[in-house]
């Protein structure tokens, strides 16, 4: 039998337990928290005195904070590349709604809240040049991604598993630097966007495990090849209007480095936490390609913690064409 065939079946055998996981690691529409309850309510009377108070809050957050806030709020809109990519990986058939597609519809769901949510305090923050962040939302929706895992629902797994952990720990630090700015409603909105980004890896790690147990050789070289290539961010196709070739992503990074919110170090322990939670190292009946993955798996931290502390971030931050200057208020 082929690899794709095998594939295949392992997904249609994950299949049988949809509903446990949408039950398990999703929240149902009702009882979800919505953008409205984290924003000032335009139907409620003093909607103007929350936006003003909002504003004056949003006046002295620094640059960085801004560039950091604009680019993890464009990720969260491309929205509709990340559901069209997993719903070509092999198992999902959305044409025939099969379980797989309900999950990657639910999922859909809750990330769509995001997005919103954060869109619609950057409008009323009035530091932002709401135009310029829409233009370089539709280029990065247009442009599309490539992270290098076609259509192989092992690939996409250990992907989704790094991808959603890691805007965890972004969303929860901006969470936190909003509470030190005196921004308490900007966290709690960050702090519940983090909540749901936390679910949802549970719920691909929890794929990758089982897969491990029924196709341990498999989902091991899976796992080595996505973290040779290294796990690439949804967003690394980032640019500001006018420009074809950027390096957007690259300044976008920086800025997350230099106050914290995302670092080298950071990406460093997700892969120790993957490996952990997999438990690689105990896992057996493992062919010889796939022992020698492990122990490039294994060793890899440490050969990248070692990169990471020789890291240099550049001086200068990159003058984005999202952010404003403060307010006259």
């Amino acid at each position: 039998m082929s690899i794709k065939n095998i594939r295949l079946e392992v997904m249609q055998f994950l299949e049988k337990s949809i509903d446990s996981f949408v039950d398990e690691y999703l929240v149902p529409v009702e009882k979800i928290w919505q953008p409205t309850d984290m924003l000032p309510d335009s139907q409620k009377e003093n909607f103007i005195e929350e936006v003003r108070e909002l504003r004056e809050i949003a006046n002295d957050l620094p640059y960085d904070f801004w560039v950091v806030m604009v680019g993890d709020t464009i990720t969260e809109e491309a929205l509709p590349t990340y559901e069209s990519w997993l719903m070509e990986v092999e198992g999902v058939d959305n044409e025939g709604r099969n379980g797989w597609s309900k999950w990657v519809r639910h999922w859909t769901g809750e990330e769509n809240r995001h997005g919103d949510a954060l869109n619609k305090y950057l409008y009323l923050s009035g530091r932002v040049n709401m135009r310029e962040v829409e233009i370089t939302t539709q280029h990065l929706i247009n442009d599309g991604f490539d992270i290098g895992t076609g259509k192989d629902p092992y690939k996409n797994f250990v992907y989704t598993s790094f991808q959603e952990l890691a805007t965890y720990i972004s969303h929860n630090r901006v969470s936190q630097l909003a509470k030190e700015f005196g921004d308490k409603k900007l966290s709690r909105l960050c702090k519940m966007v983090a909540g749901d980004e936390m679910r949802h890896h549970l719920a691909y790690s929890e794929f990758v495990n089982r897969i491990f147990k029924v196709d341990p050789s498999e989902m091991m070289l899976a796992f080595q090849y996505m973290m040779k290539q290294k796990i690439t961010m949804p967003a690394h196709f980032l640019r500001e209007s006018g420009e074809k070739i950027s390096s957007a992503f690259e300044e976008f990074s920086n800025s997350a480095q230099k106050i914290g919110v995302y670092t080298a170090n950071d990406y460093v322990d997700i892969l120790r936490k993957l490996t952990d939670t997999w438990e690689i190292d105990k896992i057996s009946s493992l062919t010889d390609e796939a022992e020698r993955a492990r122990d490039y798996l294994m060793k890899l931290p440490d050969r990248m913690a070692r990169i990471s502390d020789r890291l240099v971030l550049p001086e200068e931050t990159k003058k984005f064409k999202w952010v404003q200057p403060a307010l006259t208020i």
